[in-house]
């Protein structure tokens, strides 16, 4: 099967040696995503709420990408600095996929890769 490798250009894909996301037949991996913008900043700066938000749409267009769409997620994984904040973030990937309801997780790591980063989530899709 061939495969096909995603880039979203961020400075961190070249530097760890990763791809956003990666197709082999029908399966599509979303590596960890957080909420930078289009400019490589950021988006909602202390807020977990947006930067949720503004991760699935990076998480989103990758799949795009891929031929996918956020409907074809069956897993995501979702890393938060504060768990104190599970209700924000969880509300937030409820949005997008209160309908798909695909299997999850939730868990706080001491931190991300840059310390304005409050959110990171990878996912899994299946297309048919």
């Amino acid at each position: 099967m061939p495969r096909q490798n995603i880039s979203s250009g961020v400075q961190w894909e070249p530097i760890v040696g990763y791809s956003r996301a990666v197709r082999i037949g029908n399966v599509i991996t979303v590596s960890g995503t957080t909420a930078t913008g289009p400019d490589g900043k950021i988006v909602g700066l202390g807020d977990s709420r947006a930067q949720t938000v503004q991760t699935i749409k990076n998480i989103e267009a990758a799949l795009a990408k891929a031929g996918a769409s956020l409907k074809d997620v069956v897993r995501t994984r979702i890393f938060v600095t504060n768990i104190a904040e599970w209700e924000k973030v969880g509300r937030a990937h409820g949005e997008f996929f209160g309908e798909i309801r695909p299997a999850t997780s939730m868990v706080e790591v001491s931190k991300l890769i840059a310390p304005e980063m409050l959110v990171e989530i990878e996912a899994d899709a299946v297309v048919e």
